[in-house]
């Protein structure tokens, strides 16, 4: 009897067990006053306990998403000829970057249970609680259309290259107007719409150089920093207006 309870025990334990190994091109972007972005090569394989792959199709969702912070969204109406703001809504958290790259149809990658489980499509990564479903979802899809345009959020459905259910590959272009911080990358692993293992690694985004000081500058000493630029500017117009009258004579 106790033997043929660890019979039908094994045969209901999963036939591989599998986990994501993945790796980035480079863990660190520094931001200059030249920056004008940067792509992220994206890599690994499958580590599996059995040496033949399931026959149900393997996918691979790749995530990279930028610091979270609140985000106010405004509806402009047109009103006696002009636009002005008519309604405002707090968004509790939205990613100041993320992008997602899968390896096929987004309805075979995953299923809606576990995309909400994992959070990994744009809509379920903005965190809006206590906005009304219809009221917040338009707000929500008006934040996701303004950062799609800006190149802030990306989806890139099949764009993650899979060989022989084992290897994979794909690249993710980071925008020039990123914002300093760390970024997550996550790697799913999923089968038949369910998620078989998640991995995540840190991208560390610093600005570096000149970038740096003026940040740190006006942001920790905003007085000096606006003597300083009051000062520049002065300078300038003066230096501009010398060369004037000098090119006049």
């Amino acid at each position: 009897m106790i033997r043929a309870a660890l019979f039908l025990l094994v045969l209901a334990l999963p036939a591989a067990a599998e986990e994501v190994i993945a790796g980035l091109s480079q863990n660190r972007v520094s931001i200059t006053t030249s920056f004008d972005g940067s792509e992220i090569l994206i890599f690994g394989a499958v580590k599996r306990e059995a040496p033949i792959a399931p026959e149900s199709p393997l996918h691979v969702i790749i995530t990279v998403s930028g610091p979270s912070e609140p985000v106010t969204v405004r509806r402009k109406e047109r009103r006696f000829g002009i636009w002005i703001n008519t309604d405002a809504v707090e968004i509790d958290a939205a990613p100041t970057f993320y992008a997602v790259a899968t390896s096929g149809p987004w309805e075979e990658v995953i299923s809606d249970v576990e995309d909400l489980r994992n959070k990994v499509s744009i809509p379920r990564a903005i965190r809006s609680v206590g906005l009304g479903v219809t009221e917040g979802a338009d707000f929500v899809e008006a934040l996701i259309r303004i950062r799609t345009r800006q190149n802030r959020y990306q989806l890139q459905m099949g764009a993650v290259e899979v060989r022989e259910s084992t290897l994979f590959r794909t690249s993710i272009a980071l925008p020039a107007n990123l914002t300093e911080g760390d970024y997550v990358a996550r790697f799913l692993l999923t089968r038949g719409g369910e998620v078989l293992d998640i991995y995540e690694t840190e991208i560390d985004v610093r600005k570096v150089g000149l970038e740096r000081f003026l940040f740190n500058l006006a942001h920790n000493q905003p007085l000096v920093y606006g003597l300083m630029s009051l000062a520049i500017a002065i300078a300038a117009g003066w230096s501009a207006s010398a060369v004037f009258r000098l090119i006049r004579f």
